[in-house]
């Protein structure tokens, strides 16, 4: 068979197997070895000093990570396919399974949702602390939703469907790749004091691998909206008129949408290390935002996947019969 329509069908199982599974706590995942190897570049190159050397020292780290990261991946794959084809398919199944996290963002917002609806305030909290950035002890139950909704909203680019595209792209080791950009950006890329100059290419690569696939999920995610029962029409006008209403370029996007699907207002200002952080407003408040948007915003993202695993699996398919 085709090596890349065994690649089409390994991406496809892998999801599958994501949706199944998720990330159990007990299986190591291959994410944890590639912030190993950014923490150890850390160390290694912190030792530049100044605005310049600093920002040499980041981009070295960036380009160490990713060939590493990239290099291993596929040649491992590329050993086990000459032993046996089979085993080739199953271990680039499970690369795939592993760098899906449909399901994990589920699970983990899910959290947040089941104490929001017993009303435990400092326990829904504590969830949502697990999967945002921001400071979380003085929110709101509102201001835990928004929270909520807008990690997921956010993720399904950054969790999801880039990861899709870049391993329908060039399988489990660009997957990977990927992930391993999107990690230094997570590591690295803060605009504080420590990371200001050092994270400053990490973070503008994480911007440039996610510049496309954040438009193709937002565009993707109007067409759910009508599909999964949401606000369609708001979807799409919310988008085009806030989708760049965020210090990143690709932040706003899904966001916007999911705003707009949901007929609710996000983001607006939020406190990171005790900071106050100035931030529009994306979407009207045309209802109040409720504990059911979290598990909406949820079947928004897996109905955006799902179709943009059935339109570019299947081009990539097309392709390969052609």
């Amino acid at each position: 068979m085709n090596l890349f329509i065994c690649q089409t069908i390994a991406i496809g199982c892998g999801y599958i197997l994501d949706l199944l599974i998720g990330d159990p706590h007990w299986l190591y995942h291959p994410v944890r070895l590639i912030g190993k190897w950014i923490s150890f570049l850390e160390k290694l190159l912190r030792r530049k000093t100044g605005e310049k050397g600093q920002i040499a020292a980041g981009g070295i780290l960036w380009i160490l990570t990713v060939a590493v990261v990239y290099g291993v991946t596929a040649g491992i794959l590329w050993i086990v396919r000459k032993w046996s084809p089979a085993a080739g398919f199953i271990l680039e199944t499970f690369w795939c399974y592993q760098i899906f996290a449909a399901r994990c963002l589920v699970s983990e917002s899910g959290k947040v949702y089941e104490r929001l609806k017993e009303k435990d305030l400092p326990g829904s909290r504590k969830a949502v602390s697990m999967i945002v950035g921001r400071d979380t002890e003085n929110l709101s139950f509102e201001g835990v939703t928004k929270a909520a909704v807008e990690t997921v909203a956010e993720n399904t680019s950054d969790g999801v469907t880039a990861p899709l595209l870049y391993l329908l792209l060039g399988g489990a080791p660009l997957g990977f790749l990927y992930k391993a950009v999107n990690t230094m950006d997570s590591m690295l890329g803060y605009k504080n004091e420590t990371y200001l100059y050092f994270g400053r290419i990490p973070a503008k690569m994480d911007d440039l691998f996610n510049y496309i696939p954040a438009r193709l999920t937002a565009w993707f995610m109007v067409l759910a909206s009508f599909l999964t029962g949401l606000n369609g029409k708001n979807a799409w006008k919310i988008y085009r008129r806030d989708c760049r209403k965020h210090a990143s370029p690709n932040s706003a996007q899904s966001e916007a949408v999911c705003a707009g699907a949901l007929d609710v207002q996000l983001a607006g200002d939020a406190v990171y290390f005790g900071k106050i952080h100035k931030k529009e407003f994306i979407g009207d408040p045309l209802r109040k935002i409720e504990a059911e948007d979290i598990p909406r915003a949820g079947r928004l993202m897996y109905v955006t996947t799902v179709l943009m695993l059935l339109v570019f699996g299947g081009i990539k398919l097309l392709i390969c019969l052609l």
